[in-house]
């Protein structure tokens, strides 16, 4: 079956050149609009194209307000800090992620708690978020969460739609209401997603995501923040472009901001990636379904969409019988030139992470074992 698997995506690719896990896709319309910035000269964190990209955003997902950044780790890092995280708070995430969500919270000076995945969504369970806060937190009269081991503030949770598939979000913010914490998806992957009609990243304070080289849509480097509220978006907008008052000719800064603005050049490349944004999608779902029929009788489980999810379908995944198989599948395809990949380590097999707060890890653990990406570039 392997051997079927590498043929399918060599005639879907018609390539016998190696063939990537994801990789963008441009033409004449990216070239336009990069070029006509830098006829402009405004290249850098001043141009009509942020501005743009940021509107063209909003009315896609239907966020209150988008703030472009610089990456996906600076969109949250700057939510995360917006929240009021801090030294020595926790905040709680998933162990199954990339690492760029637990390295926002250790820039923070802030620590990591970690809970389990869903099988059925890849993405945090808020069954395990739900157990691990009645066994280890407690609200007390400031209507602050704190951890009863060592008193130190639970301020955020943050839930990972991993490859594009939404967590059970609603059942999440259930639980961080009660609980009174700040909610701030990591939407990196899930941009064109949605959980029962509604975008991912809009159900929270906040959602980042990621436009990475490797995302359905790219600006090359680039992520941004969807806020929910207004007055958070002006807020944040200002933080993170360095919070400089507006002035013909001073320089007067009133916090310590950042500065995370995404280049006017990162932008234009995002305004023309937008405008193919739903083929892309499409596209990549078509693929999702071609992958889901070719595997049907297979030893492999596809990895499909939750229910109530719209899946933009980022990276494609199977799962192994064991990990024994998982490690053969990878080591023939990628000899043969298709480039697979497991998931992530987690984060708590990790040196800087490993001493951090947890609770049963199962489903987690299981995924890591068994789960493959397979190559999901969008096919032109």
């Amino acid at each position: 079956m392997k051997d079927n698997v590498i043929e399918f995506i060599r005639d879907y690719y018609q390539t016998k050149d190696f063939i990537p896990l994801h990789e963008p896709r441009f033409n004449a319309r990216e070239e336009e609009l990069v070029l006509n910035t830098i006829k402009s000269t405004f290249v850098s964190s001043v141009g009509k194209y942020v501005d743009e990209f940021e509107n063209r955003l909003t009315d896609y997902t239907k966020s209150t307000k988008t703030i472009a950044v610089v990456n996906g780790t600076s969109a949250l890092y700057a939510a995360l800090y917006h929240c009021g995280v801090g030294v020595n708070d926790i905040v709680i995430t998933q162990a199954l992620t990339f690492i760029a969500t637990a390295n926002a919270v250790n820039q923070l000076n802030a620590q990591c708690a970690f809970v389990d995945v869903s099988k059925d969504t890849l993405g945090m369970c808020p069954n395990s978020l739900s157990e691990f806060l009645e066994s280890n937190a407690v609200l007390r009269e400031d209507n602050q969460c704190y951890l009863k081991s060592t008193g130190q503030r639970i301020k955020a949770v943050v839930p990972m739609h991993t490859f594009g598939h939404s967590v059970e979000i609603d059942k999440i913010v259930e639980v961080c209401d009660y609980w009174h914490l700040n909610l701030v998806e990591d939407a990196a992957e899930s941009l064109g997603s949605y959980y029962k009609g509604q975008h991912t990243g809009t159900f929270g304070h906040y959602g980042a995501i990621s436009f990475n080289g490797n995302k359905v849509i790219t600006t090359g480097g680039g992520g941004a923040i969807l806020c929910r509220s207004e007055q958070d978006g002006i807020e944040l907008k200002h933080l993170t472009t360095t919070a400089k008052q507006p002035h013909a000719y001073k320089f007067f800064h009133d916090k310590a901001g950042f500065n995370f603005r995404m280049p006017n050049l990162n932008a234009a490349l995002g305004c023309a990636q937008l405008e193919k944004l739903s083929d892309f999608v499409s596209n990549k779902r078509a693929l999702a379904g071609e992958y889901e029929k070719l595997l049907a009788k297979s030893p492999y489980l596809f990895v499909k969409e939750p229910r109530d999810c719209h899946s933009n379908y980022w990276l494609n995944a199977i799962i192994c019988e064991d990990i024994n198989e998982r490690n053969e599948f990878l080591e023939h395809t990628n000899k043969q030139g298709v480039m697979t990949r497991p998931v992530w380590e987690l984060m708590t097999d990790l040196p800087m992470y490993e001493e951090c707060i947890t609770n049963n890890l199962e489903n987690s653990r299981w995924f890591a074992q068994r789960l493959v990406n397979l190559p999901s570039s969008v096919m032109l």
